[in-house]
């Protein structure tokens, strides 16, 4: 059976290829939900008019997706509450000089 800890070890994977690091040490991934086999993805980006939006998707729905046991990705993109570089890793904050 997937694990929320599987799901978030798969979102290292999607890059957000402006800053070059992964959306779970930027902070952008909200929420993990796993219900049976299908996986829900609340997550946000930097800012709403950033334009790679559909790119992450399709990366949250490929990596997550090749784990076992899911059977189905249904990624969320909200931006509410809006991003803050607070959220992200001590590491991230570090790769980007914050």
């Amino acid at each position: 059976m997937v694990t929320d800890a599987d799901v978030n070890e798969a979102l290292e994977e999607v890059i957000d290829p402006e800053l070059g690091l992964d959306f779970v040490s930027l902070g952008l991934v909200y929420d993990v939900e796993i219900e049976g086999g299908e996986v829900f993805i609340t997550f946000t980006l930097t800012t709403p008019a950033c334009p790679i939006g559909p790119q992450v998707t399709e990366q949250m729905r490929e990596f997550v997706g090749e784990l076992d046991g899911v059977e189905k990705v249904h990624p969320k993109m909200i931006f509410d509450p809006p991003w803050s570089p607070e959220m992200m890793t001590e590491d991230a904050k570090f790769a980007l000089g914050f």
